[in-house]
C-alpha cells in the first residue's frame, strides 16, 4: 500500500507538503526531526489529510498531480478545509 500524505506546518500554515510513503507514522517523525531536506525549514509539521492506494503507479500518478498546479487547487478546494 502506498500513501499520498498532506502536511501543514504548524509555524506557517500557508506552507503545505504533499508527499508519497508506505509508512506515514514513520515519515512524519522524520519530517518533524528535520531529516527532510525540503520540510525542515518549516517544522513542525501536522497531517491534514492521507490517501492509501492499493497500486503504486496509481498513487505517484496522484502525488505528482497534486504537487501541479491544478491539483494544488484541486486540493486546496476539495481535500482540505
Amino acid at each position: 500500500m502506498k500513501i499520498v500524505y498532506i502536511l501543514r506546518s504548524a509555524k506557517y500554515p500557508k506552507r503545505l507538503y504533499v508527499g508519497l510513503t508506505e509508512d506515514l507514522e514513520n515519515r512524519i517523525k522524520e519530517h518533524n526531526r528535520n531529516e527532510s531536506i525540503y520540510s525542515k525549514n518549516y517544522a513542525p509539521w501536522n497531517l491534514e489529510t492521507y490517501i492509501v492506494f492499493k497500486e503504486n503507479n496509481v498513487a505517484m500518478s496522484f502525488e505528482k498531480y497534486l504537487k501541479s498546479g491544478s491539483g494544488f487547487a484541486f486540493l486546496k478546494k476539495r481535500l482540505l478545509p
